[in-house]
Formats: structure tokens, C-alpha cells, sequence
């Protein structure tokens, strides 16, 4: 998996803005900020792939695909959220 594009990055930012705003949740931070929050986030993703990839187990290192892992890590990052979070991305997760 490739950094997101520019034009990716900002439907991120857009997407994120417009989630926190729909379940109210207040945000002391710029717009500015959180775009280059956002910028920092994709790199270091594609900074640290190996190391993830290093730490799964060997069937899902061998047998996943780049996207299924990627899929994995936010299922799990989602879920560290809140349940809601999980399920509002993934659906039903019980």
C-alpha cells in the first residue's frame, strides 16, 4: 500500500471534520493542525509497515494481503475506540 494522495488525504480531513461535528464532539485543535495530523498519520503508516508486518503471526503475514492487513489494524484501532466506533465502520461486531 502507497501513501494516500493529497486528494485522498484531504477527504480524510473532510470525512473527520464532518464526523466529529455529527456526534458533537468538540476539537481544540486548527484545521490546519489536524491536516497535517492527518499527513503524519499517513507517513508514519507507511514509515512502520514493515514493522507491523514483522510483528503479526506468520499464517497472517503469509496470508493476508496488504489491504486485509490493513483492514486488520483498523479493525483493531476502531475497536480501542468504542464498540460504536467498531460497529459504525465495520457493522455488527459481537
Amino acid at each position: 500500500m502507497t501513501n494516500l494522495s493529497d486528494g485522498e488525504r484531504e477527504q480524510v480531513w473532510r470525512g473527520l471534520m464532518r464526523y466529529w461535528s455529527k456526534i458533537r464532539q468538540a476539537m481544540s485543535l486548527l484545521k490546519t493542525d489536524l491536516r497535517a495530523a492527518i499527513n503524519a498519520t499517513d507517513d508514519w503508516i507507511e514509515d512502520n509497515q514493515s514493522s507491523y508486518n514483522t510483528a503479526l503471526p506468520q499464517a497472517a503475514r503469509d496470508n493476508l494481503t496488504a489491504g486485509q492487513k490493513t483492514v486488520l489494524f483498523c479493525a483493531v484501532a476502531a475497536r480501542r475506540v468504542s464498540v460504536e466506533f467498531a460497529k459504525l465502520l465495520f457493522g455488527e461486531v459481537n
